[in-house]
């Protein structure tokens, strides 16, 4: 059987990770031909190619793909256990990496974080916010430990903690009529101004699947990357979009927006979760800012 040494995987990782050897180099601050030589000895040692080298750029092989997720497991592995340690010296310091959409940002902080920084001063929180896609790929490869998500693709490599149903609705202005009925449909909404979001897979592939439901196709007016640009559109009585209320719950609670329910399966049965990695022991910090998340947020009370 091969033997390596674990410190030259590193190299390997930043190399695939980055896209070059030079990019490498500068994320670790040495010179490439140094990134080149500690790869050139990882493969003398295992016996196997594990780049592929481009002029754009570097490739993994197979055997490349399987060392690039043996770094990531053993960094894992590392981290839970330096978390434990801790552990052991009670709850005072620490870490906890999370991820989620820009819609759960505003309950994020006002439920879970403002809570666990409330009885555990001394961990700290890493907060990033990102589109599904994305959210998915930083959780599966240990960037993150925990991900909140909205209609989330499946993917065996993620275990779901919680899900809770929370259907997409109209929301409108406070001088649109639509505010006053009990339902809407798709097809009202056609006649309607519609500002919907972009780039953002979760909320996008409920709206495509309700279209395909209804067999029509929204034209928006204003199509953005940013909820906050929706809400604004909408509280100026400028026509209509389509979101979770978590997302909007503070506009929602003042009467800045209103929220319709619409008459469609696909919008009625979206759901929130709240992911981490199969087969991933979260340090105990994480684990309890688990807990904090399922009991402390809107989007969860169903």
């Amino acid at each position: 059987m091969a033997r390596f040494q674990d410190s030259r995987s590193v190299y390997l990782y930043e190399a695939v990770t980055r896209g070059s050897i030079r990019a490498a180099a500068d994320r670790l601050g040495i010179a490439p031909s140094a990134v080149s030589r500690q790869i050139s000895l990882l493969e003398d040692e295992l016996g196997t190619t594990l780049l592929e080298r481009h002029r754009t750029g570097v490739v993994p092989t197979e055997a490349g793909h399987l060392m690039i997720d043996y770094y990531r497991q053993h960094m894992a592995h590392r981290y839970d256990m330096l978390a434990k340690i801790d552990d052991l010296r009670g709850l005072h310091s620490g870490s906890v990496s999370v991820i989620c959409g820009e819609g759960f940002a505003e309950d994020m902080i006002a439920g879970p974080v403002h809570d666990f920084h409330r009885d555990h001063p001394g961990i700290s929180i890493s907060l990033e916010i990102s589109g599904t896609t994305e959210i998915m790929r930083r959780v599966t490869e240990d960037e993150a430990e925990i991900g909140l998500v909205y209609y989330a693709p499946p993917d065996a490599r993620i275990v779901s903690r919680r899900a809770a149903r929370q259907p997409m609705l109209a929301i409108v202005g406070p001088n649109n009529p639509l505010r006053y009925q009990d339902q809407t449909t798709l097809q009202e909404l056609q006649s309607w101004p519609v500002a919907l979001l972009k780039g953002v897979y979760g909320i996008r592939q409920i709206l495509d699947h309700a279209e395909r439901t209804d067999r029509i196709r929204l034209r928006p007016t204003l199509t953005t990357n940013l909820i906050r640009v929706l809400a604004s559109f909408v509280a100026n009585d400028q026509g209509v979009t389509l979101l979770p209320p978590f997302a909007v719950a503070t506009a929602l609670k003042n009467g800045e927006l209103y929220a319709v329910p619409v008459n469609n399966p696909a919008l009625q049965d979206a759901e929130v979760e709240l992911i981490t990695r199969a087969g991933r022991q979260l340090s105990p910090a994480a684990n309890r800012f688990l807990q904090y998340c399922m009991r402390g947020m809107q989007a969860f009370q169903e």
